[in-house]
């Protein structure tokens, strides 16, 4: 167990080696320590989305909106797209934010039929700091990693996305 209380990963795979030498294993070592630095990340993420008042999700409706450029406006529909939410789930998520008077639904004059989302003044003043607050914070987290290993592991991290997605990500034959 490493100090964080994670298992160490080259302990896992010797193990494994040991016991299944018939296996090559090298892969695991990375999908273990993705999982590891997740963890560990989250916990951090998730304390300066506190301090703000916001839960992730919260958060992320917020910055939806924000990074969508004046009027900062979006349907719940396009919201629930980029979230990759059902209606259900961002209805409760857009309900709790304008109780806190972050955001506000208006009739969309295009079809009033429909409503728009709109960031509040507070919910912008709100998201700038939060956001600001995260960047400072994912800055800290990298530190130790320097600014082209940063880039390396983006690019890395890129390619292994973009083939999930090509492939399905982890459908495979014989797995359920």
């Amino acid at each position: 167990m490493g100090i964080d209380g994670l298992a160490d990963a080259d302990g896992i795979l010797a193990a494994w080696r040991q016991e299944r030498p018939d296996l090559e294993v090298s892969s695991l070592g990375p999908f273990i320590r993705m999982l590891q630095v997740t963890q560990l990340v989250s916990a951090a993420v998730e304390r300066v989305f506190l301090e703000h008042g916001l839960r992730r999700g919260e958060f992320d409706v917020l910055t939806s909106l924000r990074r969508s450029g004046a009027p900062f406006t979006l349907t719940p529909s396009e919201l629930a797209g980029l979230l990759m939410l059902s209606r259900a789930g961002m209805t409760n998520r857009l309900d709790r934010l304008e109780a806190a008077g972050y955001v506000e639904r208006r009739l969309d004059p295009a079809d009033r039929r429909s409503f728009l989302i709109a960031l509040t003044p507070r919910g912008r003043e709100v998201i700038d700091e939060a956001f600001t607050a995260h960047i400072a914070n994912l800055h800290r987290l990298t530190a130790s990693v320097s600014a082209e290993q940063r880039g390396q592991l983006d690019v890395m991290m890129r390619a292994l996305l973009a083939d999930l997605r090509a492939t399905g990500g982890c459908q495979s034959s014989g797995l359920p």
